[in-house]
Parts: structure tokens; sequence; C-alpha cells
């Protein structure tokens, strides 16, 4: 046998270079890998042609710890057969493998002895996100983050990336406005201003049918919105019916009733009929409202709509174009809200227990918003600001408000600082402490502040104790406030985020409308959310037998049998295309241009977030697509090979474009089709280790096989958006511990401890000289 596995060793390497190695040295020795560089790959990559920079002729193999950043840019080659290119003589797939496994090895065997965990900014602001879900857990209170702080830049994929959170004057000036108008609404400044607040419906949103869980069951159209009532007083809802292109209301030709309700509860009715003199007003009522949160929805009952949303006279009913909320007109009192209870934990009944009790409350806040233990130092600049306040004439409550806005400015509220300990050397690694372990755990986890369990621990020194600290994985992911994963990680990761705005040529897509818009986006919410809320195995994300449709969404896909809101549907054999990732209709539409599709850019997200071999940035001049009048005749990859003539543009187009075309039978909005301008779709590709496919299916089929790679494709984006930080070969040991770790099943969960425990999410490096 042994013989035998020489021999062909011989035959496929076509010399005896390697042969004479490994009866020299053995089979795992740095003189066998040597040959296998010099038989595949020093040909283009060595001193004189320097292809791709890369000069493997100079490269030790017996020191491969010195040069980790391309011995790692080589395994990616390996593991994904990419190197030597198609064409070329290749080693068997034993080889590839040994010759990963080696470097491998010997890359994790000296960083267990010499970590690198990396580096994290020293100082970084929170993101808009942190800064929302921070407002909410310390003050219990939900804002608009959107109309309070301008948006925050990405960087790798994500908006949490701490290079980029820098803080401008603009920003700062946005801070302070922020801060007193949170703080006001959070006490319940009983002289706060009535105001108006706007909530617009999309024009192209189609109001057939029922619009959002929260409201009834036989009702279409409207919106529902959660809107804060600052204080106990009156307050105007007015809705505005959507109007023609003359101003005119549509789609009302019979009286039709439209409903107003605060938490389900109906406030208000009116019947819109032509023959009353007010049709063509607004409808408007006022009521008395209790301060606090609450969910306005705004329907019509299908009481004069038939089933399939057309009106008995025909043509598409009428909709709801906007709401205007407006005051506090008449207010009663400040209300007993959910803020005030979390701010108020004591209530002075005499004036000389004011400051103590301000104390009290001070301490408390600033325990969370600064996440430390508090100190004196910490607290008397505060307690200035409730003197302040209170000798203002404001009293007790006005006192607390400027404290709490002073706490919102603060840098010990918008800042996480990881400072470097005293008498370790430059460049050495350590462990951070407790509490910005802490941190890092529930702004990776929630995108939000710890909670006082997390910082208990923190603060006894017991939360890096491994059980403890899975316990607390664990119980963080149950909780509610995980869904910032969703939310903030996987619409990113995932593009959603891009879904809202990406154009789609309506001449091109006539079919497409707002309603389905958010349809898909809500699908791959729903779907991402389920490997969390399901602990599944993050390899379902490739294969999994179901998703969420709706009535819209399923018919758009041509599955039957789904009727209403969204729910949880087994994909059969007829529907196999949907399958994980691949078969999402968000996935298809951001990866498309607004009138076709882009196999370069669906293959470049497969190579980026599946396969983790990310393409090198296109060199500059790169000519675009034809696009005269001869090119519209020629199919997408018809017009892709002319593209590929040049000599430029071919080496990375090989890896991408077939992985593209695998996902061509999907139009622009993911729309499956069969045909393109009346000629059949040629979803047949090649990888570059010589792998044939056609189609989705098969595609996903290879993809599943190589699950490692994506594992490792999908740690590197989640260690990269828990640490706030670009992952590098650096990082590269540590994923492949916590794969090791969490194999054979890959669960969301041990995944997600893995990481917490990482060495570089529990670890820092000093900054070199």
């Amino acid at each position: 046998m042994f013989v035998r596995y020489l021999i062909c060793v011989v035959i496929v390497l076509g010399g005896a270079d390697y042969l004479q190695a490994m009866e020299h040295d053995g089979p795992e020795s740095p003189s066998t890998y040597r040959a296998v560089l010099d038989r595949y790959c020093v040909t283009c990559h060595n001193e004189k042609l320097k292809t791709a920079g890369l000069m493997l002729d100079m490269m030790n193999l017996s020191e491969v710890s010195r040069d980790t950043h391309i011995w790692e840019k080589v395994i990616r080659k390996l593991r994904t057969g990419q190197m030597p290119p198609s064409g070329m003589p290749r080693p068997d797939k034993e080889t590839y493998e040994t010759f990963a496994n080696y470097l491998e090895n010997e890359i994790d065997r000296a960083a267990e002895t010499n970590p690198n965990p990396g580096r994290t900014p020293t100082i970084r602001r929170l993101s808009r996100t942190e800064y929302v879900n921070a407002i909410r857990d310390l003050l219990a209170l939900e804002v608009n983050g959107d109309s309070l702080l301008p948006p925050d830049d990405s960087s790798y994929g994500f908006d949490n990336i701490g290079e980029v959170l820098s803080i401008s004057p603009i920003l700062t000036e946005s801070y302070l406005s922020a801060a007193e108008l949170i703080s006001r609404l959070a006490i319940g400044d009983a002289n706060i201003p009535d105001a108006i607040e706007t909530y617009e419906v999309p024009d192209s949103l189609v109001q057939t049918d029922r619009m959002s869980d929260e409201l009834p069951f036989g009702t279409r159209g409207g919106l529902a919105f959660r809107h804060y009532f600052p204080l106990d007083a009156e307050y105007v809802i007015e809705v505005r019916l959507r109007r023609g292109s003359l101003g005119d209301l549509v789609g009302f030709e019979v009286p039709t009733n439209l409903d107003v309700r605060l938490d389900k509860s109906r406030v208000g009715r009116f019947t819109i009929d032509r023959e009353d003199k007010n049709f063509q007003q607004g409808y408007r009522v006022r009521l008395p409202v209790n301060a606090g949160n609450l969910t306005v929805g705004i329907t019509f009952p299908r009481d004069h709509v038939m089933s399939e949303g057309m009106s008995r006279a025909g043509g598409v009913p009428g909709g709801v174009d906007s709401v205007l909320i407006s005051g506090p007109y008449k207010a009663r009192g400040v209300g007993e809200t959910p803020s005030r209870r979390k701010i108020f934990i004591c209530h002075p009944s005499r004036g000389d227990e004011e400051r103590s009790c301000a104390r009290k409350i001070i301490s408390k806040l600033i325990r969370y918003a600064y996440r430390r233990p508090v100190s004196n130092a910490d607290v008397q600049p505060l307690l200035g600001l409730f003197e302040v306040g209170r000798e203002q004439g404001g009293g007790f409550d006005k006192g607390i408000q400027f404290a709490v806005e002073g706490i919102l400015v603060s840098p010990g509220f918008l800042l996480r600082a990881e400072r470097d300990p005293t008498g370790i050397a430059p460049a050495k690694a350590y462990h951070i402490s407790d509490l910005e372990l802490a941190s890092r755990l529930s702004f990776f986890l929630w995108s939000s502040i710890p909670d006082d369990e997390l910082l208990s621990l923190a603060e006894k020194g017991s939360l890096r104790d491994p059980g403890i600290l899975e316990k607390q994985v664990e119980r963080m992911l149950s909780d509610t406030r995980s869904d910032a994963l969703v939310e903030s990680f996987g619409t990113q990761w995932l593009q959603l985020s891009k879904v809202p705005s990406k154009a789609i040529d309506m001449d091109t897509f006539p079919d497409f409308d707002e309603n389905l818009r958010l349809s898909l986006q809500r699908e791959g919410e729903l779907f991402f959310a389920s490997i969390i809320r399901e602990n599944r195995s993050i390899v379902d994300l490739l294969d999994a037998n179901y998703t969420f449709l709706d009535e819209r969404l399923a018919r758009h896909y041509g599955i039957p049998n789904v009727y209403g809101s969204f729910q949880r549907v087994t994909l059969d054999e007829n529907s196999s295309v949907r399958r994980g990732l691949l078969g999402k209709g968000s996935l298809m539409m951001v990866t498309s241009y607004n009138t076709r599709t882009s196999p370069v850019l669906r293959g470049k997200w497969i190579l980026e977030n599946i396969l983790g071999t990310p393409p090198p940035p296109p060199p500059p001049n790169i000519p675009s697509l034809v696009d005269d009048q001869k090119a519209k005749v020629l199919t997408m990859r018809e017009r892709m090979e002319q593209h590929r003539n040049n000599p430029v543009c071919v080496s990375c187009h090989k890896l991408m474009d077939p992985l593209g075309f695998a996902l061509d039978n999907f139009d622009a909005t993911g729309k499956w089709r069969d045909k393109h301008s009346d000629t059949p779709i040629d979803a047949s590709g090649t990888l570059p280790d010589g792998t044939k496919f056609d189609g989705p299916s098969e595609l996903r089929e290879i993809l599943v096989l190589q699950k490692e790679q994506f594992i490792d494709a999908f740690l590197e984006k989640f260690l990269t958006y828990a640490l706030g930080r670009g992952a590098d070969h650096n990082d590269s040991p540590a994923i492949r511990k916590i794969i090791a770790d969490s194999a054979p099943e890959y669960r969301w969960s041990s995944l997600t401890i893995g990481l917490v425990k990482s060495t570089p999410f529990q670890m820092r490096r000093i900054q070199e000289p």
C-alpha cells in the first residue's frame, strides 16, 4: 500500500523531488513541502516575477511562524483549491490537505506559545445603535436614533468599527441636543413644548393586506408604530389619506371605515364617505393619553373590501398617506412612566433629604452608564448639576434632569475605553480586566451596556471564570436584547440593511412594490433569527429546509398555499431552490443592479462571505460591460466573456463569475426565471479545482461539503463585529480552535461561547514603540 502511494505521488508531481524528500525527511518535514512549492508554485511566485507580490522561493518552511501573514494566504488558497490556476499541474487532494494541515499546525503551535490578540482601539465612541440601546436600558426610554444622530460610517462591512467611530464638532452638537431632549422625556418635564411628529407610508406600498402583526386580523392597509407620549396630557392623532396626482382622494368609491388604535384598543373610528362634506379633509381624534411608549395603529376594517383586495366599485382601495401626532396639550402631570420608575429609586419627603436621594439616583445611573464602580469624583460634578437645576426653580425633578443630561454627554458614557496596564513590555499580550470583558460581552451580544448581573460578576473578579462566563453567554443569548445580533450583525453581514434603499427599475420589473421589498427584508431577518433562537448549526444558513414567507413573498417565489402574514414554511422538492442563503431574494436583490443581475457582485459575495477568499480590489480604469445596441441581444454570460477578454480582468473573473452564474436563474428581484430575453439561462460552472456544478442547488451542495471554509469565513466576520476591528492573520489560530471545539454540530451557542473564550476576545496587545 505504501509503495503504491509513493508511485502515485511521483506520477502526480511529475518528478522525483517529492519522493526523495519523503524518503530522507518523512512526509511531514519542511523539505517535503518545499518540493511541493518548487513544483507547483514557484514558477509564478518567485523573486523575479513577484506574481501577486508573492515570492515563495524566498520563504522558509522551517520557520513558518515568522511569516504568518503570507502562509495564512497560502492556506486559504490550498483549502479552496484556487491555486495553481486551472490548466496548470496540480497536486492531489491529499497533498493539498496535508500541506495545509502542516502550515496550520506550525502557526497554531507558535500562537499558543506567543499569542497575538491584536489591538482594539484604546478609545472609541458608541455607535448610533449602541447609543439608542444604551438609552433604552439605562432610562427605559425608546428613542429614534435616526432623528437624533447622523448615521455612522462603516468599515469591514460594519458600523461598529472603532477606527471610524470618531467624534466631529457636528456630532458633538447632536449629542448635546439629544441629551437635553432625552433627559426631559425621561424625567417628564412638565414644561416640554408641544410638537408634531409625522409617520409616513411609502407611496408604492400597496395597502390591500394586513400591514402589521400589531394590527387586528380582518383589517387592511394603514400602519402601526411606537410613539412616546411624554406627559399625561391630551394629544391629537391626525390621519391623512393618499391622494392622486390632482390632489384628490382616490379609492374610496364606497363608504369605508377608518380605525385609530392605541395599544390595540380602538380609540376612534371615522367613516370615509364621498357624500360627506369633510371627505377631502384629514381625520383627527383628540384624546387624553397617559405618558409612555404606546403602539399607534391606523387601519381599515375589511367591511367594504373584497377578499382579493379590490373595492366593490373596482380599482385599488384607498390608503393612508401619513399620520401626525401633536401634543402634549393640557398636561395633567408627568405620569408614572417606566423611565421615572427606573430613575427615581427614592423620593425625598423633605428638603434636607433631597441631596442624599439625588446622590443615590446619580450613583446608580452612572454605575450602568459608565460600566464600572462609582467613585466620589464621578458623583460630585453631577451633584453640582443637580444643584443648578434645582436652584433654577424646577425643584428636585429639574435637578435630576440636569444630572441625567450631564451623564449623557459625559465621556464615561459616550466612549468605550480599554487602557493598557503599566509594567508590560511593548508588543506583549495581556488579559483585559473583568470590567472591560463585561463591556466587550454586552456590546457584542446586546449592542448595549452591561446589566447588573454582568457588572456584579465583573466587580467581584469572577466573570472570567470559564464556567461562569459560559453561563453568562447562554443567559444573554436567551435574553430578547440579543435581537441586536440580528438587527446589527445579521442585517449588515447579509446586507439586509441595503434592502430599504436598493433601487429597482419599475419599467424592467413592473410587479415590484414596497410590500415585496419589506417582505424580502423580513424573510432574511426571521431566517437568521431562527438560527440564533433555535440554537441551530451555522451550516443551516446554507441548507435549511425552511424559510419564512407571507402571502406576497410566496406569490413572488411561486410557492402555493401560503396566506396572510409571515409564517414558517417547509420547503419541499418543488421549492428546494429557496433553501438557505442562496435562495433568499433579498440577497439576490442587493447583489444586482437596478435593471439586471450581476454575476460579479454575486460571485464576489460568495467568495467573501461563504468561502472567505475575497478577490483583490479591481485595478483602475477597468472597462465596463459593453452596453451598445448589439450587446442587448447578448446573454449576460456572453457579455461577461467579452469583458474577460481583457487580460487584466480574467484572473479575478475566473473565480467570481462561475459562482455568480450559478445564481443567474434568480432575477434582480430574486424571482426565478428559466429564460432571459427568450434565451435559456446557463447556470453551469466549474470551480478552480475542477468541480463542476449547474445551478444554485448543486453549488449549495458543494458549499455544504466544504462547510469548514464557510464556518471559517463566518467566524472572521463574527470576530470583526465582536471586537470592532478588522480580523487579520493573527486571529486565524483562534478561529481554527473555535471551529475544532464546536465540531461536529457547529451550533450557534458553541461558536459564540468559543469566540468569547478566545484569545482575541479576552486579551489585548500592548502598542509597539
